[in-house]
C-alpha cells in the first residue's frame, strides 16, 4: 500500500491562494452554473487559500445575493439523486446531513418525492436486478435484492414489502 501525498495548504503568499474578492467572483460564476451548499463553498474557499476569517463574510454575501440557498440546494439534490441516480431517501438524507443541511430543510425537500412513485421505482429497479441474478434459491434472490435496495438507500420495510410483491 502506498502512502498518499499530503495536500499542501496554501499560504496567503502562495500563488494558488485567492483574495476574498477573486474568490467571491469565482463563486458567483460557479453558483450561477450549479447549486452549491455552504459547506461545499467553505471547502472550496479553504482549498483556494482564502483566509479563514474572511470565509463567513463571503458565504453571507453569496446567500444575501441569492447565489446560495440551502433549501433550493436540498430540493435540487433530492431531484437529481432520486430521479437520475435512483437513490432512496435514507441515502439522500445521509449525504445532505453530511453536507450540514438542517434536518427540517432535508425533510421539506424529501416531501417532493411522491411515495407511490417511489415504491413503483423501487419495484422496477428490483425486477431489473432480479433478472441479472443467477442464484437458484429464492431465499438467495431475496437476500441479494434486499442488500441491493438497502445499498441504494431505500428503507428496510419498503424494501421488504417490494420484494414480497416481486415474489407474488
Amino acid at each position: 500500500m502506498t502512502a498518499q501525498p499530503v495536500k499542501k495548504q496554501p499560504t496567503p503568499g502562495d500563488r494558488r491562494s485567492l483574495s476574498a474578492e477573486q474568490a467571491l467572483a469565482r463563486l458567483q460564476q460557479r453558483c450561477s452554473r450549479a447549486e452549491q451548499c455552504p459547506s461545499d463553498v467553505r471547502k472550496k474557499l479553504q482549498d483556494w487559500g482564502v483566509p479563514e476569517k474572511e470565509i463567513p463574510a463571503i458565504i453571507k454575501t453569496l446567500q444575501a445575493q441569492g447565489f446560495i440557498d440551502e433549501a433550493r440546494y436540498a430540493r435540487a439534490f433530492v431531484r437529481d439523486k432520486y430521479g437520475l441516480a435512483h437513490w432512496g431517501t435514507v441515502k439522500i438524507k445521509q449525504v445532505l446531513y453530511a453536507k450540514k443541511i438542517p434536518p427540517d430543510t432535508i425533510a421539506d425537500a424529501l416531501q417532493e418525492i411522491d411515495r407511490a412513485q417511489y415504491k413503483a421505482d423501487l419495484l422496477r429497479l428490483l425486477r431489473r436486478k432480479k433478472a441479472t441474478l443467477k442464484d437458484a434459491s429464492p431465499a438467495a434472490h431475496a437476500d441479494r435484492l434486499l442488500r441491493f435496495a438497502l445499498g441504494r438507500g431505500y428503507e428496510y420495510d419498503v424494501a421488504l414489502e417490494t420484494i414480497a410483491q416481486i415474489d407474488e
